[in-house]
């Protein structure tokens, strides 16, 4: 199986809700995300999948939903104040942990039809979380 990884930037802002921590105060961070893609044959140009398509497809949603928003959980009080003043957060159903917004890359790339294995957010620079489906020891070829 071959496998490639593309690295994708973003700022984003956010707050856990129901957390006692740090976190649970709004704040920032520069993300990195990793797309990890698959295949078990190349293409004809003896590729998996082409980088620039993946930061174009990807990067896309990322630049219009993601990038200098606030991620918050639709119920956060934050929401309507921000709208009130014209700002415009990106609402999830789920707290926006690096979990679920890996997750949500995730799912963003399957909608594309891109040969997704697993995402990475590095939220800061020694933590990430990842989301693949599966687990671990998922089997790409069934």
């Amino acid at each position: 199986m071959h496998t490639i990884v593309k690295r994708l930037h973003f700022c984003y802002g956010h707050r856990l809700l129901d957390y006692n921590g740090k976190c649970a105060r709004p704040h920032g961070h520069n993300g990195v995300i990793e797309v990890e893609l698959w295949s078990q044959t190349l293409d004809h140009r003896g590729m998996v999948f082409d980088f620039t398509d993946v930061k174009t497809q990807l990067g896309e949603f990322i630049d219009a939903e993601l990038d200098h928003r606030m991620l918050l959980r639709q119920d956060d009080p934050l929401v309507p104040a921000l709208q009130q003043l014209g700002e415009i957060p990106y609402i999830m159903d789920v707290n926006p942990t690096a979990e679920n917004i890996s997750k949500l890359i995730f799912s963003e790339a399957q909608s594309r039809e891109l040969p997704i294995a697993a995402v990475r957010l590095w939220e800061t620079p020694d933590a990430f979380a990842e989301y693949r489906e599966g687990g671990l020891n998922t089997d790409l070829e069934a």
